[in-house]
């Protein structure tokens, strides 16, 4: 019996033959098995046969085969092979080529001398007929395994030597396959090779293999159907200028009835807390690697670490660590989430390394009275930090304070480490980011801008670096190719100091603060925002977005507060839309991704 319902009898050649008949008038046999009503009495016009001839005589166009053929091998997928017989019969299509079934039920039996003659079969309906070498190859290998599962040693050497090795393909692999000789019990041998075993489940997954050799006329590629809904689904989720969760990559969880649509009632656009308990502007916010923590910087010479509740997302003011004469500017995390640096205005030479666990003061480092140091960024290892000022000092240190490197002459005003370890990017003022390596004392172009870099920041990947530029706003830049990508639309920027993040689910949103008192949203692909956050009464000086909760940011402000973003509360759509905190950014335009 055919897997797909398709006989070897099919004399076309054609993958379909759209419904024509070939057969003669006098009594042609219909795809539905009844004779033509010529000689029964009947009018052939009135014959209801002949009106099922007719309609079936309407050529297909070629997208209409290959849906019927996606639609037939996902049926066969499922186990409706006479459905898959009815549907191929009915429409005069072919799921695949006859040879190519031959070949697919062969394999599935294990039928492993029939399956190698096959090949020649279709050796020359392939686009590269030296395929035939891997996917017997790989024939042969499945023979080899299933020899040793059943303990014919003798056969599975024969197989080894004889047929394998004089293919003269993959050496390397046969290397490892005669390794397998030495395995005992078949659950080693599983285990070691890890392969499934003989049986059903093992050769599909070979058959999946062998169909990425042979062209779509012939044999559809596998779970063809599936991958086309599942990219379908990505596209619009792609496309989604809310969404901020997971991608699922299986279609288990996603109706395809409808098209993929986040409400921004979803997004953080909404006030959750409204944090008060400084008393003075805050400059700067932080949320820990972690996502457990945040820790904000005053004015009022306080930094405050904020405990993150991992149910309800409220957070709650956890210690206060005193004692920043001049405020605090600047924070950073060490890797762990043990340390936090504070750094202090430009007329502050003074840093501190809180040991955040214990509330504990490690080192307050000042090299000299004159330095500027207002940024700091942690090496990978969580060992070192570099920090700088516009004064012209660039060190690198340890945890206890001890200078290891300094850099002369470069006036810094902002700082972030690669992932390589040895090198630091910083922003000067002359209004450019260079890269310097401390281990071989090299320094290089990275990005030009035309206007002074007031901040920037990097994106996890290393790729992407988000810039705030005097007067021009937020500028997101390709570090590796070096271009500018995208200058985004809407926020207020002149020349007071202002930190952007990118965050949301994989980065795919740029947040940044604003001179105007708002909070602005991008999508990363979007230059215009798709959401305005209002709420702040004066300048928001940073945003910060946490790193493992996707709908939970926070920004801080000159008006001494700082506000948490979440998603709307569970409300009905009337009372949502009037909630203060947002301002819908949903025409043509913005709706639109670049």
């Amino acid at each position: 019996m055919q897997a797909n319902g398709t006989g070897a009898q099919e004399p076309e050649p054609e993958s379909c033959r759209n419904g024509e008949s070939s057969s003669s008038a006098a009594g042609a046999v219909h795809s539905n098995g009844l004779l033509s009503s010529a000689n029964n009495g009947l009018p052939s016009i009135e014959s209801p046969a002949s009106d099922s001839s007719t309609k079936k005589k309407k050529r297909l166009s070629q997208s209409d085969e290959d849906v019927i053929r996606l639609i037939g091998q996902h049926l066969r997928g499922l186990g409706l092979d006479q459905t898959v017989d009815l549907l191929m019969q009915e429409s005069g299509c072919r799921l695949e080529h006859p040879a190519a079934t031959k070949f697919r039920n062969h394999v599935m039996e294990g039928e492993w001398e029939k399956a190698e003659s096959d090949l020649n079969e279709l050796k020359a309906l392939m686009h590269s007929p030296s395929a035939v070498v891997r996917m017997k190859f790989l024939l042969l290998q499945q023979k080899y395994l299933e020899y040793l599962e059943d303990g014919k040693i003798l056969e599975a050497l024969q197989v080894l030597r004889a047929e394998l090795t004089p293919l003269k393909y993959n050496t390397e692999r046969i290397h490892v396959l005669s390794g397998y000789l030495m395995c005992s019990l078949p659950d080693d041998l599983r285990a070691k090779a890890e392969w499934e075993g003989k049986g059903t489940a093992s050769r599909s997954k070979l058959l999946d293999k062998l169909q990425t050799f042979l062209p779509p006329s012939v044999m559809l590629p596998p779970r063809r159907l599936q991958t086309l809904l599942r990219q379908a689904v990505e596209l619009q989720r792609d496309r989604c200028l809310y969404h901020n969760t997971k991608l699922d990559s299986g279609l288990d969880n996603v109706s395809l009835l409808i098209d993929h649509v986040c409400s921004r009632k979803q997004f953080p656009c909404y006030t959750q807390q409204i944090l008060t308990e400084h008393c003075n502007e805050v400059w700067f916010c932080k949320f820990s690697n972690d996502g457990t923590k945040l820790a904000s910087g005053s004015k009022d010479t306080t930094v405050i670490i904020w405990q993150v509740d991992p149910d309800s997302h409220q957070l709650k003011q956890l210690k206060t660590l005193e004692g920043h004469a001049y405020g605090v500017s600047y924070l950073a995390w060490s890797p762990d989430d043990t340390y936090l640096i504070a750094c202090g205005p430009d007329d502050c030479s003074e840093l501190w390394l809180w040991n955040v666990q214990t509330g504990e003061l490690r080192t307050k480092m000042s090299q000299s009275h004159e330095d500027s140091l207002t940024s700091v960024a942690w090496n990978p290892d969580g060992k070192r930090f570099v920090t700088g000022g516009q004064r012209g000092q660039f060190y690198q240190c340890d945890l206890d304070g001890n200078l290891l490197d300094s850099w002369e002459g470069v006036r810094v005003q902002c700082l972030w480490c690669v992932s390589d370890g040895r090198t630091v990017l910083a922003s000067d003022t002359h209004q450019r980011i260079r890269g310097y390596n401390f281990e071989d004392l090299t320094d290089r172009n990275i990005v030009q801008e035309d206007h002074p870099i007031m901040s920037f920041t990097v994106s996890k990947s290393g790729r992407l670096a988000l810039l705030n530029v005097a007067t021009q706003g937020v500028h997101l830049w390709d570090l590796q190719d070096r271009v500018l990508v995208r200058k985004y639309q809407g926020v207020t920027q002149g020349f007071y100091t202002i930190h952007s993040c990118f965050g949301g689910y994989n980065e795919d949103f740029i947040a940044s603060g604003s001179e105007d008192h708002k909070v602005y949203i991008w999508h990363k692909r979007s230059e215009l925002p798709i959401a305005e956050l209002t709420g702040h009464t004066r300048t928001v000086n940073c945003v910060s977005w946490n790193p493992v909760l996707p709908g939970l940011m926070a920004s801080a402000s000159d008006d001494g507060t700082l506000r948490v973003w979440g998603p709307a509360p569970f409300l009905d759509s009337q009372e949502t839309e009037g909630l203060t905190g947002t301002k819908p950014l949903i025409s043509q335009h913005a709706a639109r991704l670049s």
